[in-house]
């Protein structure tokens, strides 16, 4: 699956007019896929890669739309705001930590890989330069950190 990256980053970027955007989507993408239960039954594993892909781009496309339709006032007017600390919100910060234990893990370069695309924003080829490496490189670092933390996290949380 890994080898259909470049392919779908080029076809999401066609669509989204952005080839970072492309890398976002196409990340989530292959997360939906790590995660789907079914993935030896898929019988044409590239055509569900794509269609996840392109539903990720429609519901980015809706996010997009709300956001921008809601004014900001409604922020004031949301209570859970100040709400206490609550179940799901301690039960995200226990995933927070399992996954820090994934990525501490991690080689230093995938570490440093996935995080300087998720948290940083940079693209492949920023990394790349960043790391000395190169950009096919990156990318592999990026799927295999995926791969090691989705992993991990089912094994711990099971």
């Amino acid at each position: 699956m890994e080898h259909y990256y470049r392919e779908l980053v080029n076809f999401l970027s066609a669509r989204l007019g952005s080839r970072q955007a492309a890398e976002d989507v196409a990340h989530d993408a292959y997360l939906r896929l790590l995660e789907y239960p079914g993935l030896q039954q898929v019988e044409h594993p590239r055509a569900f890669l794509y269609r996840t892909a392109l539903n990720l781009v429609v519901d980015r496309h809706r996010r997009h739309q709300v956001r921008r339709a809601e004014p900001l006032e409604v922020l004031d007017q949301d209570e859970c705001c100040y709400a206490a600390v609550t179940a799901p919100q301690v039960q995200t910060e226990q995933r927070l930590s399992l996954m820090q234990k994934a990525l501490a893990e991690l080689s230093q370069p995938c570490r440093d890989s996935f995080l300087l695309r998720k948290l940083e924003g940079l693209s492949h080829q920023q990394i790349a330069e960043r790391l000395g490496i190169s950009r096919s490189l990156v990318e592999k670092h990026i799927v295999n950190a995926m791969k090691h933390c989705r992993i991990r996290m089912r094994q711990w949380e099971s």
